[in-house]
Order: C-alpha cells, then structure tokens, then sequence
C-alpha cells in the first residue's frame, strides 16, 4: 500500500482514518454489501490487497487479521428490493452509509473506493482505484466481499439450481442459463436487463425479497 493511509495521517493530522468498499455491484442476484474499517496507526497487515487479487483462502486469512486489529469496523447490505427501487449506484451509497454509521467508533475521514463519495457533512474523499492504494480502503474490500460471499452460499442451498456458491450471482454462462430454463428467484434483481427479460417468460416468479 506504500504508506497512503500514513502519509494523510501526517497531512491532515489523523486519528481515525476509516476505508469504504462495496462488493456486488455488478451481479445479477443478491444485495450489494459494503464495509468500513478503521485501522490503527502504523498498522501492518502482510499481503493486505483488493480482494479481487486474492485468493480465496488468503482473503479468509486477512479477514480474521483485520477484524482482530481494527480500531473498528462494520459491514452493511442494500437489499435487492432497495436496489430494484433505488438503482444499483443509490443502492451502494446506502450500503455505505449504514457501515459508517456502524462503527464504533466515528471515523474524521473517510476513503471511499471509486469516483464518488456518499457522505454529505463527513470529511473524507473518493480515491479511484482506492482498493490498490489505501490499507484502509484494501481492509473494507476484504470484509464486504468475504461477507456476500457467503450470502450467496447460503443462497445457494435456498435456491438450488443457479451455482450462486460458484459465481456469487455475477452473470455467467451458467447463470444465464439457470435464468433461461428456471426463471428468476426473489433474490434476482428484477431491474438488471438479464432478468428482467425473463420475466414475462416466467410471470409466476415471485417478486425479489431478502436473501435471509
């Protein structure tokens, strides 16, 4: 991470400097999720990355060390249902808002991965590709996408037929497929083009609820 969080520290005179991350945007199926983490100073967490650069077992690894380490943190969804009403880039900020106001511990800024940053009356900025730059920002990536992914393994036994254990509710082959020949389940977001298309080849599909 090269010392990011450290040096805004130093620039802006930091105690509780706190990262943001979703995962879920992109998916067909499921809520989106985010985190928020709050590292101390001078925290060191080896092999600390985007999730996505990890493996499966490294990212399980990291998630225990941070939840051990972290001044504070906190994981929140946006719901299918929020997402079909809202739209997926109002549904994230959501998702945002509530892990911040989670915390323990309230944070003097916030990073936010990306180009946009939720947060009216905070201190804080979007970092673009933060998940590569910021520990912080690195750590919430982690906890969002280890917390859906096991969301949508959970899914998975409600909801046989799909593969969600496999592709987490992304698009893929298979998941199309799945789509064709078994419709849409409540965990589906209706208002992806993907599904959506399916529906009037499937109108006793019921309408999209909480994947709990």
């Amino acid at each position: 991470m090269r010392g990011h969080d450290a040096r805004l520290r130093t620039r802006l005179g930091l105690q509780l400097l706190c990262g943001v991350d979703e995962a879920g945007r992109g998916p067909l199926a499921g809520p989106v999720t985010a985190a928020a983490v709050i590292l101390p100073r001078g925290c060191r967490l080896p092999g600390l990355d985007d999730s996505k650069k990890l493996s499966a077992s490294r990212r399980l690894e990291l998630e225990h060390e941070i939840r051990q380490v972290a001044l504070a943190w906190a994981v929140a969804d946006a719901s299918v249902q929020e997402i079909d009403r809202l739209n997926i880039l109002q549904a994230t900020f959501l998702a945002m808002q509530r892990a911040v106001q989670a915390l323990t511990h309230q944070p003097e800024h916030v990073l936010v991965d990306g180009r946009d940053f939720p947060f009216q009356g905070r201190a804080g900025s979007a970092l673009i590709k933060g998940d590569g730059i910021s520990a912080s920002v690195a750590a919430a990536s982690i906890l969002a996408k280890q917390s859906r992914d096991r969301q949508l393994e959970s899914a998975a036994r409600r909801w046989p037929g799909y593969g969600f254990e496999q592709h987490k509710g992304y698009g893929t082959a298979r998941h199309l497929q799945a789509l064709r020949e078994l419709g849409p389940c409540p965990l589906h977001r209706r208002s992806f083009a993907p599904v959506s298309a399916c529906l009037s080849l499937f109108p006793e599909c019921p309408a999209g609820e909480s994947q709990d």
